[in-house]
Parts: structure tokens; C-alpha cells; sequence
């Protein structure tokens, strides 16, 4: 099979691709990201958490999700594709995103998160 064979087998396998236009709701909030630590969730259509992360800079990290040039992972598109809303939490400091992280993950076991789940471990 092709590239664009695989690229069409992409596209019809998610909801949509990274490199169409992104929903509104997504992209008004891109647009309201703030340079500086803190914690992102992503949501789908239902409102169901999908997944948590944490970022140095929410900007740049947020934002990378959406590119369209950039080569993400299958479980990455998948998450992208299925994402209709998303927000964020901005923090003092990358200690407070972590934490915060772990705790949100730990609470709400979004799909997507799989290795802080467990109250088992630290996240450090």
C-alpha cells in the first residue's frame, strides 16, 4: 500500500485527521494558551476525560498535538482524533504540573493515561 493509501486508511479509521480543520471549540483555546507550567486535559464529544498531561511551557506542548507536520504515534492520532474540547490549569511551577498530573490521573483514570493509574508509584 501507498503513503496516500495509508494516509486515507488513517482518515477513515479516526473522526478526524490532525491536518483537517480543527473544531472551534479546540481551537479557541489553542489560541488562549498561555506560556507557562501547567496541566492540559483533552475530552470527547461526551465530555469523558480522555487524557492529562503536563507541560514546562502549555503553549508550544498543547499546541504540538495539532500540527499537521508533525509525525505523532498511532495512539496519538487516535487521541487527537477523538479530542473535541480540551482546557488547562496553569500552575506556580513544573513541580505543582506534576503533582497536579498525578493527581488528576490517579482521580479520574483517563483512557489514555496508562502509567501513573496505579496509586502504586511516584511519579518521580
Amino acid at each position: 500500500m501507498n503513503s496516500s493509501g495509508r494516509d486515507e486508511a488513517a482518515r477513515c479509521a479516526y473522526n478526524h485527521d490532525v491536518r483537517d480543520e480543527l473544531p472551534a471549540q479546540i481551537a479557541e483555546a489553542l489560541a488562549r494558551l498561555p506560556d507557562a507550567p501547567g496541566c492540559y486535559r483533552y475530552y470527547d464529544a461526551a465530555g469523558t476525560l480522555l487524557y492529562v498531561g503536563k507541560a514546562r511551557s502549555l503553549r508550544p506542548r498543547v499546541r504540538s498535538y495539532f500540527q499537521a507536520a508533525t509525525q505523532h504515534a498511532p495512539k496519538t492520532l487516535a487521541l487527537v482524533s477523538e479530542t473535541a474540547s480540551l482546557d488547562f490549569i496553569v500552575v506556580a511551577s513544573e513541580v505543582e504540573a506534576l503533582i497536579l498530573e498525578s493527581n488528576l490521573i490517579k482521580e479520574h483514570h483517563p483512557r489514555y493515561n496508562i502509567l501513573l493509574r496505579d496509586d502504586k508509584s511516584f511519579p518521580y
